[in-house]
């Protein structure tokens, strides 16, 4: 079954800087929706920060089956009933792939219960993407290293948790390494970070990057029947199949 892959770009750096703009005159948006669809068979939609509800309503993301996301700029501009919204996709199974300055996105960080914060340097520095887990999915049709001649320094120390697969690690010109490749499961939702991407670079250009970025978003696709969230349920002594529905703690009468 073809996989439903919804980017999510904010759009803002094409928009006021001519050097973004040449080396994206699509949009990142596009360029790494491109990127996906020649590695991977796929229906494949983008949307921005500024259209109604950033793109992402009910009924959008009911039909998403894994969500791209690239935000730098403007990440206070995105309204937290939308994140609180796609929060709730995550936990009941949609994948979500969180692209480089994505790190400090309200979902991720939602997500992740941590400041996400990190070093960076934009110089102009040289990143060797390194294989750490050469037999995971995501790992599988990339050279070790991945070669980037250009791109912004992200280095340690990267407050995540600690990572349920890392995938990748990555060692800079300046000699700093960085977590670059993770992934981590929330609820019934996978979630995949990965840190090369930035504007000011043609890195989603790269054919390796976007082989990555594919092979991510099919590691991230749920094979769950049905989208839902983890329900906590009664069971009767031996009854292992027919769980009863419990809403929490019983409430105290308002009159009490």
């Amino acid at each position: 079954m073809t996989i439903r892959v919804l980017v999510w770009g904010e759009n803002r750096h094409e928009q006021v800087e001519p050097h973004v703009r040449e080396i994206y005159p699509d949009g990142m948006h596009e360029t790494i929706a491109a990127g996906i669809r020649e590695n991977l068979e796929a229906t494949v939609t983008t949307t921005t920060l500024d259209e109604p509800e950033h793109g992402l309503t009910e009924d959008v993301l009911a039909e998403t089956d894994v969500l791209v996301w690239w935000g730098h700029a403007a990440h206070g501009e995105v309204e937290d009933k939308v994140v609180d919204r796609v929060y709730q996709h995550v936990l009941s199974g949609m994948g979500l792939i969180v692209l480089h300055s994505g790190h400090w996105s309200k979902i991720f960080g939602k997500l992740m219960g941590t400041t996400c914060t990190l070093r960076w340097r934009s110089e102009r520095d040289r990143e060797l993407v390194w294989t750490v887990a050469p037999t995971h999915p995501i790992a599988q049709g990339v050279p070790h290293p991945i070669v980037i001649e250009q791109q912004e320094m992200y280095g340690e120390f990267f407050d995540i948790p600690v990572p349920d697969e890392l995938v990748f690690v990555s060692s800079f010109s300046g000699g700093e390494v960085f977590r670059s490749g993770c992934t981590f499961r929330r609820g019934h939702g996978k979630i995949f970070y990965f840190s090369p991407g930035d504007q000011d670079f043609p890195v989603y250009h790269h054919k390796d990057v976007r082989k990555v970025i594919a092979n991510g978003v099919a590691w991230a696709r749920s094979d769950r029947p049905e989208r839902a969230v983890p329900t906590l349920l009664r069971y009767e002594t031996g009854d292992f199949f027919n769980g009863h529905g419990y809403t929490g703690p019983i409430e105290e009468p308002a009159d009490a």
